[in-house]
């Protein structure tokens, strides 16, 4: 099972294939910045600008499948009897951003392939995004070496990608929310994150 790391190091992980194929692919523009932030904070305009890929996470809901498991339950004693997993469905937004003109398209165009082509995260693909540098974590942002001790390439059940087409209403009542100019999007289904504490052997 994976600890409560998991939600974040499924971002760094699909940041990761989102970066990387896109560099694979030979994107006809460059540097694209890959990021998994709130939208509000994409910087659109000034010298730092540039065509960027964001991934928002900006529901979780839980698991349909696992949720006959049920809650954790307790004897009269307060003694723990059960430990079902906390079983979680991320939904992500994957958005766009250019600073002329087409390049928010072909950004979307490439990313929404490159899902398409990696349905599954497989256990390789997250061991090498939770650890990428030959030298180890040790040189990576603290927040993401903490990622490494997700467990989330051991647990149970696979990881599965799959898009979530909102309908415009949705949409425009999200953006909305967000407080930020709406830009092309796709919306995502990332299942199923198991998460399970650690207990005492």
């Amino acid at each position: 099972m994976s600890s409560p790391l998991a939600i974040g190091a499924v971002s760094a992980v699909l940041r990761n294939l989102l970066d990387n194929g896109l560099v694979d692919a030979g994107v006809p523009l460059s540097p694209v910045n890959v990021t998994a932030i709130a939208p509000d904070r994409i910087e659109l305009e000034g010298p730092k600008a540039t065509p960027s890929l964001n991934l928002f996470l900006y529901r979780t809901s839980p698991n349909q499948g696992w949720a006959e498991m049920g809650q954790p339950s307790f004897d009269g004693n307060g003694t723990r009897l059960s430990h079902p997993p906390l079983a979680l469905d991320l939904h992500y937004l994957l958005t766009a951003y250019g600073v002329s003109d087409f390049q928010a398209e072909i950004l979307l165009g490439y990313a929404m392939h490159l899902l398409h082509e990696r349905p599954v995260l497989d256990r390789a693909a997250i061991r090498t995004a939770l650890d990428p540098s030959p030298l180890g974590s040790s040189i990576l942002p603290p927040a993401f070496q903490a990622l490494t001790a997700s467990d989330l390439a051991d647990q149970l059940e696979s990881v599965t990608v799959t898009p979530a087409p909102m309908d415009t209403e949705e949409m425009s009542r999200l953006w909305s929310a967000i407080q930020a100019h709406y830009r092309p999007t796709a919306s995502y289904l990332v299942s199923v994150v198991l998460i399970e504490a650690r207990r005492p052997s």
